[in-house]
């Protein structure tokens, strides 16, 4: 293993997750709490899966889209839970260097798969509401197929160049990361140079791609309102919102926290360290444990 204290070396091959500094006294405090929202995830997701498979009645899109999300929501939470346990109960806090970079891809590729999901299930929601004749045409299964495809391989391909460069940069630093998995942005802050394609390319994902994505679900729900409340009695307007509305919440539930969290690594200098380290845990394993609550009313 490379000394952690060593400033000469450029490819470790292990790095050395600290967990949650700052509150190491609390940690198996915080383990416990982690795994029961791991376990209420698994509990709800699963659920969704199951009672989708057995009722013929919700054969359709936007449960299929819902089903993708379950699936995608449990990969990062599984793909960071057990080490994090091992850090918390045991200690070990070894990773080795190509194991903390797929972790890493994966956490990112299931977010900017995940957000297409939700461009998904606004066109979705779109064509049900403004254009409800023609929908079982619009949205058939093979459609629905292949936009699920598509979502899978642009986030795939997307997020493909970050291990690519994360395996080219030259760490002079210290080979610990401040956090219970290899987080992008702390791993990024080991490379000493040769990170500039990097933040471009980030940046350019965070602002074209995800942003792309943010701009299509808001024009898909601007025209869904207008819809919505040209509706000629008083009560359609609410409940046709009703229909709507847990989408809304589970969108906002994705969004809000990476945004909160990415301002937080970029500008939040003056925040305590443990304060960044548990959001960017939660924003992990909330949402999956939020997600079927939320989406269940609505089955």
């Amino acid at each position: 293993m490379s000394d952690s204290n060593s400033t000469d070396f450029t490819n470790p091959s292990t790095f050395i997750l600290l967990g949650i500094p700052g509150l190491e006294a609390a940690h198996f405090w915080i383990s416990i709490s982690f795994c029961t929202m791991y376990a209420i995830a698994i509990l709800g997701n699963f659920s969704i899966l199951f009672i989708v498979k057995r009722e013929p009645s919700l054969h359709g899109p936007l449960y299929y889209f819902l089903c993708m999300l379950v699936v995608t929501d449990l990969v990062p939470s599984t793909a960071i839970l057990p080490k994090m346990l091992s850090i918390f109960w045991f200690t070990s806090r070894e990773i080795n260097f190509s194991v903390c970079l797929t972790q890493m891809y994966f956490i990112l590729s299931c977010s900017a798969i995940e957000s297409g999901i939700f461009v998904a299930m606004a066109f979705d929601r779109y064509v049900a509401i403004c254009d409800p004749l023609r929908q079982s045409t619009t949205l058939t299964n093979l459609v629905v197929a292949k936009i699920g495809l598509a979502v899978v391989v642009h986030g795939v391909m997307l997020i493909l160049p970050y291990p690519f460069l994360a395996s080219r940069w030259p760490c002079c630093r210290a080979n610990i990361i401040p956090n219970s998995y290899c987080e992008h942005f702390a791993v990024v802050k080991l490379a000493c140079a040769g990170i500039r394609l990097s933040s471009y390319y980030s940046l350019s994902v965070a602002f074209l791609a995800i942003g792309l994505d943010v701009l299509f679900i808001t024009m898909s729900y601007t025209q869904i309102l207008r819809a919505i409340f040209s509706l000629p009695t008083k009560d359609a307007p609410l409940n046709t919102f009703g229909t709507c509305s847990s989408h809304l919440c589970v969108i906002f539930a994705f969004y809000v926290p990476h945004l909160f969290a990415i301002i937080a690594q970029r500008f939040g200098h003056n925040v305590a360290l443990h304060f960044h380290v548990l959001m960017s845990n939660v924003y992990l394993l909330v949402p999956p444990m939020l997600n079927p609550i939320i989406e269940g009313k609505e089955m």
